[in-house]
């Protein structure tokens, strides 16, 4: 397991003062590899919207992610339900805010098959990953449309498109922005099926950061979700100025093409129609708590109201009322 780090200052000092103590620099751990999922965060480190002296960290494929960020007195993005699961289950840490307001699950049918809406999995063999995100999403989408779930065959390590276009599975969870793009030489008409569009509302990638840094530097928590904000409004205002800044923020050059495909398909969850940029609501906070509690994931020992913060976000956009303004980067480029 890596981590890559990448520490980036603004080019011209920011108008606002700093709000970091003089005990230095905060760490921003990422989930997960460098790429359209961390746009926002990438943008607002390399385009200097974060005052205080903000290191980003690619942390993929740590088991004990959140704990880390608690151990270390930093901030993360991760799931919700990584999150919520360990708080439960003792981790000092509390969520300020969503980059994803709805989860970026999706099932995946092949456009030939005809299998275009959850009932028509019915007798189906869908592939996926215990006790994923994807896995728990399904059940509980499956469940409240009162579907028989002990008629569907759920096959394990089978959720790539490989496995799907090879006839091994009819179906597959998989991340929205893992789908290939038109220009991918292994590109195949699909069938898509979203469980926001069957009243699944849950977070999908949340901000949180160490109890301590929240109750000792909640001004450098305010700073950083503002310029988190900045950083989206900046990914999707025009993606001919934002697709570059992002190809190249990583160690490795990433494909221009395929960035753009996948800003296109997480626009949705970092901005829904009528939404706020990094503006969870309790009722998806409550949707995510029951539905682990339904998958017998673990036990609500920790009750919402101690792990999950809205009053950064109001004071946020009370203060600068332009981060909600639909300027030009509510609209498509």
């Amino acid at each position: 397991m890596g981590t890559a780090l990448l520490l980036l200052r603004p080019d011209a000092a920011p108008v606002r003062a700093p709000t970091a103590s003089a005990a230095g620099t905060v760490k921003l751990l990422l989930d997960g590899q460098y790429g359209a999922r961390f746009a926002g965060e990438l943008s607002a480190s390399r385009q200097g919207y974060f005052s205080s002296r903000i290191e980003v960290a690619a942390q993929p494929e740590d088991p004990e992610f959140v704990q880390t960020i608690a151990r270390q007195h930093a901030i993360g993005v991760t799931s919700g339900q990584k999150f919520l699961l360990a708080s439960w289950r003792g981790a000092p840490v509390t969520a300020f805010a969503a980059s994803f307001l709805d989860t970026s699950v999706a099932i995946f049918t092949l456009e030939s098959s005809g299998l275009r809406r959850p009932a028509d999995l019915v007798g189906k063999r869908v592939g996926y990953r215990r006790a994923s995100e994807g896995d728990v999403v399904f059940d509980a989408m499956m469940a409240q449309l009162g579907l028989p779930r002990s008629q569907i065959t759920k096959v394990p390590d089978r959720d790539s498109f490989e496995a799907l276009r090879g006839g091994q599975v009819d179906a597959i969870i998989a991340a929205i922005d893992e789908q290939p793009d038109p220009s991918s030489s292994t590109f195949t008409k699909l069938n898509v099926i979203k469980p926001q569009d069957y009243g699944i509302h849950v977070p999908g990638l949340v901000y949180f950061a160490s109890n301590a840094l929240v109750h000792e530097q909640p001004s450098m928590i305010a700073d950083v979700l503002q310029g988190l904000i900045r950083g989206w409004q900046f990914t999707y205002a025009d993606y001919a100025r934002s697709v570059p800044v992002l190809a190249g923020a990583g160690p490795a050059r990433l494909n221009s093409e395929r960035l753009k495909f996948e800003l296109q398909q997480l626009r949705p969850l970092v901005l829904p129609t009528g939404g706020r940029i990094g503006d969870y609501d309790e009722s998806r906070w409550r949707t995510l708590r029951d539905i682990l509690l339904f998958a017998k994931l673990g036990e609500e020992d920790v009750p919402l109201a101690q792990t999950v913060n809205y009053q950064f976000l109001r004071d946020v956009y009370r203060r600068s009322p332009d981060l909600a303004a639909p300027g030009a980067w509510s609209e498509e480029k």
